[in-house]
């Protein structure tokens, strides 16, 4: 098979320079739907190409190549794949697959458990408010979803901070952060060259609800001040037990690939004037994009034309 079969694997190394470039320059909500809609193309793609690469090695094995009425000896003479690369991407499709079924599940039964579980705290407004010392706050989804803060988190900000922390916690739940963490998640365990997408993402979303919050309360200093003071107070607390993949909070994900990025960058943001949109970052994605499907379809006509040939013998 030629080059374009290969072609979104070779770009999915480009993952860590795209994080970057459009979590710090671009306006965080198009960010986070750049980076999301990228990592699930390219994690489909890449393994839709993991895919046509094992079939060829199928095809080159007389007892499987009759299941299908092809002729071994000819896929061996014509496919220019080699039959090692053909059982490593076999190989490697089995992993991705795998790994994809089990972050979904997981990804499910937490969704799950946290609407089971916010279904369950009678909240009229949707806020609610825990005895614990600790300082937290985070947003658990659910139909609707709840918006929990400790009296902990409550006693280390000033009354007029309040406002802002809730606004923080509600624009998670209602622009749906948690599914875009979610679905960015799938496209890294399919696809480990794109964790970095992944970390994007949990951070972006953690810009998209300050840059709410900001809107909200007319005075972005002040925004970043409680983002701060948030992560001050509970920098030397344990974290609390939450449904995994499912909860946001004004403190990040604090766990490994999850983690949300450091507070100070998001403080720095929200000091510094709102983020554009940049239209040549938006190209440049979308022409990476429609490279992507353009070499996976072409792939695909070239498995196509191959089984019509080897099926002709």
């Amino acid at each position: 098979m030629r080059i374009a079969v290969y072609l979104p694997l070779l770009l999915s190394l480009l993952a860590p320079f795209g994080a970057r470039l459009l979590a710090e320059r671009c306006e965080p909500r198009l960010a986070t739907w750049l980076l999301t809609t990228s990592a699930v193309v390219l994690a489909a793609a890449s393994t839709i190409s993991l895919g046509l690469l094992a079939v060829t090695g199928v095809i080159r094995f007389p007892l499987l190549a009759h299941l299908g009425h092809w002729s071994a000896r000819a896929a061996q003479r014509d496919d220019p794949a080699e039959l090692s690369v053909a059982l490593l991407a076999g190989v490697l499709l089995g992993g991705a697959v795998l790994a994809a079924a089990r972050v979904l599940w997981r990804r499910a039964r937490s969704l799950a458990a946290a609407a089971q579980e916010a279904a369950c705290m009678p909240a009229p407004d949707g806020l609610v408010v825990v005895e614990d010392e600790t300082p937290d706050a985070f947003a658990l989804p659910g139909l609707p979803g709840r918006v929990i803060v400790s009296t902990g988190m409550l006693q280390a900000l000033e009354e007029s901070e309040h406002d802002i922390l809730l606004a923080h916690e509600r624009a998670h739940l209602a622009a749906h952060h948690y599914l875009f963490v979610a679905f960015a998640g799938l496209g890294a365990a399919a696809n480990p060259l794109l964790r970095p997408l992944a970390t994007a993402v949990t951070y972006t979303v953690e810009r998209w609800a300050d840059e709410s919050a900001a809107i909200t309360a007319g005075d972005r200093a002040r925004v970043a001040r409680t983002v701060g003071k948030a992560a001050l107070a509970g920098h030397h607390a344990p974290a609390r037990t939450r449904v995994s993949g499912a909860a946001l909070g004004i403190l990040g994900r604090r766990s490994g690939l999850s983690a949300a990025g450091p507070v100070p960058r998001r403080v720095a943001a929200l000091l510094a004037p709102p983020l554009r949109r940049h239209p040549g970052l938006v190209f440049a994605t979308a022409a990476l994009l429609a490279a992507v499907a353009w070499s996976t379809a072409d792939a695909a006509d070239d498995l196509h034309r191959l089984l019509e040939v080897v099926g002709a013998w």
